[in-house]
C-alpha cells in the first residue's frame, strides 16, 4: 500500500530488449509490432504483469504505447508526458511521438512497404481502436495481422497475474443491492459481456486489489437475460463472498472466458471501446453496444454522494494538518519531494479509514512541477526549496469514497510571476464552479471556462479541466469529464474532477484541483421554466492566499473565494485542533 520510489525501466535496458523484439518481429514475418500500455481489459490502469511498454521502453506515464519497425521505435505520448518521455526513454534508441497530433495509423503509412505487416497482440487492442486503424491501413495497402503476444516470452522475470482477495461493498454505501443491479441492466434478449473491472465491481458490489490504487478485480462477466452472472477471476473466495454472490453469480476460471462462449449457443453484445479484439475473433456475431455498467456507475446514488462527501471531510481534515505541517517545516530547509509524499500519506493513514491512495501522489517542486504527470524517484527526488512552488496531486481510497486533489503551494516568497499565473489559474476553478448549464451540456462545452483567464494571457495547458470520479473504485473514470473530447451529457450524481493549469518547463508547474458533483440548480428569479444544472464542490482545502493577486480578481471571484473558504472552516475547523487549527484560521480569513 505503502508508495515506493524505485525508478522506473533504466533507459539503458531498452536498447537490448528491442533488438530481443525485433527479433521476434523477424521470425513471425512481421514489419512492425504494437506495444500498448493496456491489458485484456482496457483499463487505464494496469497489474506490474501487464506493463509491457514500460518494461521495452522504460517510460511509465499511464498513457502511450509504442510502434516498432527495424528501423524505428516510435513511443506515442499525449501533452502530459512530453517532457516525461524524454527522461525515461534512450532518445537514440526510441523517439517520442506527440499524439494524437500525429496519428498511428498516419506514421505506419508512412514507415510500413506496401502489403507491410502489423503484427499485434488481440487481447491488448480495443475492436473500436483497430476499426479505426483498418479503415485508414487497408486502402494504403497496410495489414494488421493478430498473433501471439511477442513480448511476454522476451520477459523472463515477468510478474504473475494477481489474485487479490475480493471484498463485498455493502449495500448502505452502494445504495442499490447487486441483484437490483443485474436485473435492471440484464437485456432481455442476448448475453452481455462485461471487461472492465470496475464496471463488474460495481456491478456485483465487490472491491478487490488487483491494479494498483484501484480497489478492482481483474475479470470478466458475462450478465444472462435473467440477470444471471458467470464471473470469470481466480481471486480466491471465501464463504461470505459466495454467500454474496448467492446461487445467480457463478464463480469461473479467468482464463475460461472464450471458452464458455464458445459452448454457449446464445446471442452476444460487448462494447466495442472496451472489448480486446480477441473476443470479436471468439464471438463474431456479437453485437455491439455500450456496457450498460457506465452510466449507471457515474450517475452516482445518494448513499455514494453522502460517502463522497464524508470521504472528503476525513480527507480534507488529513490535507489541512498536512499543510499546516508544510508550511511549517519546508522552510526550515531540509525537505525532499519524498519527504513530503511520505508524510502526506501518514497524515491520510492517521485517519485510521485510509484503504490505500487513490494514485501515486504527484509532488513536483519547481521544475520538476512542469511534468503534469511527475513521479519521484530515488534519482529524481528534489529538495523542496524556498523561492519555488510545489504542486502536490494526490488522493485517497476510503470504502466511502474516493478523493483526488491538488494545491500548489509557495515555499517564502512568491514571484510576481507566480501569483499571476496561480490567480489564472484559480479564477478557471471559480468559473467551473459556478457555472449554470441546461440539461444536456457536456464536459466539452464547459471546458473553455476553465481556459479562458489563462487564454486572454496567451497561455493554456495540454491535459483535460477533469475527469469523472468512482465510489471507492477507479480515480479516473467515464464516460463524462471536462475536456475538449468529452461529449457525454452531463447528470446529476455524477463526481468530476476540476483541475486547471499552468506548466512552465525548467520553471515551475500550476494546479489547483477540487473535486464536483452534478446537481439540480436552484431557479433563479427572472430564468425560465428550463431545467439547468450546477456543480456542488466536494472538496474543501485552503487555497494559498500568498498566491493570489486579488487585483485581478472581480468582485464575484473574491467573494467566492471568501464563501468557499468560509464553508471550509466551518467544515473541517471542528476536525482539527491545535496548530493545524491555528494556520487553518488564518487561511480561512476573508480576502
Amino acid at each position: 500500500m505503502y508508495q515506493t520510489f524505485d525508478s522506473a525501466s533504466s533507459p539503458g535496458q531498452g536498447p537490448p530488449r528491442l533488438t530481443a523484439l525485433r527479433g521476434a518481429m523477424s521470425a513471425a514475418g512481421y514489419d512492425a509490432c504494437l506495444v500498448p500500455r493496456a491489458d485484456a481489459h482496457m483499463g487505464e490502469y494496469v497489474a506490474a504483469c501487464d506493463a509491457r511498454l514500460q518494461w521495452l521502453t522504460g517510460f511509465s506515464g499511464s498513457a502511450g504505447f509504442c510502434a516498432v519497425t527495424p528501423g524505428t521505435a516510435a513511443v506515442f505520448i499525449d501533452g502530459r508526458y512530453r517532457v516525461q518521455v524524454r527522461a525515461e526513454v534512450d532518445l537514440d534508441h526510441f523517439t517520442p511521438v506527440h499524439w494524437p497530433e500525429t496519428t498511428l495509423a498516419d506514421w505506419l503509412i508512412a514507415q510500413m512497404p506496401d502489403g507491410g505487416i502489423v503484427g499485434f497482440d488481440p487481447w491488448l487492442h480495443s475492436i473500436d481502436e483497430l476499426c479505426r486503424l483498418r479503415e485508414k491501413l487497408d486502402p494504403a495497402g497496410v495489414v494488421l495481422r493478430p498473433g501471439p503476444n511477442l513480448i511476454d516470452p522476451l520477459w523472463p522475470d515477468r510478474p504473475a497475474r494477481p489474485r487479490a482477495p475480493i471484498r463485498v461493498q455493502p449495500d448502505d454505501l452502494t445504495g442499490e443491492s447487486h441483484a437490483e443491479k443485474r436485473a435492471r441492466l440484464a437485456d432481455p434478449d442476448a448475453h452481455t459481456i462485461l471487461t472492465l473491472p470496475d464496471s463488474i465491481c460495481w456491478l456485483l458490489n465487490i472491491r478487490g486489489g488487483d491494479t494498483p490504487r484501484n480497489p478492482v478485480v481483474q475479470a470478466f462477466a458475462v450478465l444472462d437475460p435473467r440477470g444471471a452472472v458467470a464471473l470469470f477471476t481466480d481471486a480466491p473466495t471465501d464463504p461470505a463472498m459466495r454467500a454474496h454472490f448467492g446461487d445467480a453469480v457463478t464463480v469461473h476460471p479467468y482464463d475460461g472466458l472464450t471458452g464458455y462462449l464458445s459452448a454457449t449457443d446464445a446471442a452476444f453484445r460487448l462494447d466495442p471501446k472496451s472489448a480486446p479484439e480477441a473476443l470479436r475473433l471468439t464471438v463474431p456475431d456479437a453485437t455491439d453496444a455500450a456496457d450498460p455498467c457506465i452510466l449507471p456507475k457515474a450517475r452516482k446514488t445518494p448513499a455514494e454522494i453522502a460517502g463522497a462527501r464524508a470521504a472528503h471531510l476525513r480527507d480534507g481534515a488529513a490535507m489541512v494538518r498536512f499543510l499546516a505541517w508544510l508550511d511549517a517545516e519546508a522552510p526550515k530547509g531540509g525537505l525532499t519531494e519524498i519527504d513530503v509524499v511520505t508524510a502526506l500519506e501518514g497524515f491520510r493513514r492517521d485517519t485510521n479509514a485510509l484503504q490505500d491512495i487513490s494514485f501515486d501522489t504527484i509532488c513536483g517542486a519547481g521544475p520538476n512541477g512542469a511534468i503534469v504527470h511527475y513521479r519521484v524517484n530515488r534519482a529524481s527526488n528534489r529538495p523542496v526549496r524556498t523561492g519555488e512552488l510545489l504542486l502536490v496531486d494526490s488522493g485517497g481510497q476510503y470504502r466511502d469514497g474516493t478523493t483526488d486533489i491538488t494545491r500548489t503551494v509557495i515555499v517564502g516568497t512568491p514571484a510576481p510571476e507566480h501569483r499571476a499565473c496561480y490567480t489564472r489559474v484559480l479564477q478557471g476553478v471559480i468559473a467551473i464552479s459556478r457555472a449554470r448549464f441546461p440539461v444536456g451540456v457536456a464536459g466539452c462545452h464547459l471546458d473553455a471556462l476553465a481556459r479562458y483567464p489563462l487564454w486572454i494571457a496567451g497561455m493554456d495547458y495540454d491535459h483535460g479541466t477533469g475527469h469523472g470520479v468512482g465510489s471507492y473504485l477507479s480515480v479516473h473514470e467515464g464516460p463524462a469529464g471536462l475536456s475538449r473530447r468529452t461529449d457525454t451529457p452531463l447528470e446529476p450524481g455524477m463526481i468530476l474532477s476540476n483541475e486547471p493549469g499552468y506548466y512552465r518547463e525548467g520553471g515551475f508547474g500550476i494546479r489547483i484541483e477540487n473535486l464536483i458533483v452534478v446537481q439540480d440548480a436552484a431557479p433563479l428569479p427572472g430564468g425560465d421554466a428550463r431545467k439547468m444544472l450546477a456543480f456542488d464542490t466536494l472538496t474543501h482545502v485552503p487555497f494559498d492566499r500568498r498566491l493570489i493577486d486579488t487585483d485581478l480578481l472581480s468582485r464575484a471571484e473574491r467573494d467566492w473565494i471568501d464563501r468557499y473558504h468560509a464553508a471550509t472552516f466551518a467544515l473541517i475547523g471542528p476536525q482539527v485542533d491545535g496548530a493545524a487549527h491555528g494556520w487553518l484560521t488564518a487561511a480561512c480569513a476573508p480576502l
